[in-house]
């Protein structure tokens, strides 16, 4: 995918663009569970050393620009911290580099909360096999 410009993104934007961008918690773990995603937590380092997901890698968003030789680009790329504006200014970092990215709309709090009980056992199972 081509390299483009904040600019040429904005001129570009439509309502469609607008639904692509966005992911929910039940496509994200489908997607997990099928290993087509990386799922990139830009939250700050200690943010993420006090609380994380075991399946998320920690690229705090003031180094993702300097980090994307990390990222697979045959993978969504899925950005997220607790609610969801760093996680759309890392998505719009990405999608300016060639990066097929969506952003977590229930942030990594949302996340939490679904993943409670059941849903945890389910999710950890089906990673595990």
């Amino acid at each position: 995918m081509k390299e483009l410009t904040f600019d040429d993104y904005l001129l570009n934007f439509n309502y469609n663009e607008r639904k692509e961008m966005k992911i929910q918690i039940p496509e994200l773990l489908e997607l997990l569970i099928e290993n087509k995603v990386q799922f990139i937590d830009v939250r700050f380092k200690e943010e993420f050393t006090l609380w994380n997901f075991s399946f998320s890698k920690n690229i705090p968003l003031n180094e993702l620009p300097k980090r994307l030789t990390e990222l697979d680009k045959s993978k969504l790329i899925v950005t997220a911290c607790p609610h969801y504006d760093r996680a759309i200014m890392g998505r719009i970092l990405l999608v300016e580099h060639g990066f097929n990215s969506r952003y977590l709309t229930n942030g990594l709090l949302g996340l939490a909360d679904y993943l409670r009980g059941d849903n945890a056992n389910k999710l950890f199972k089906q990673l595990q096999k």
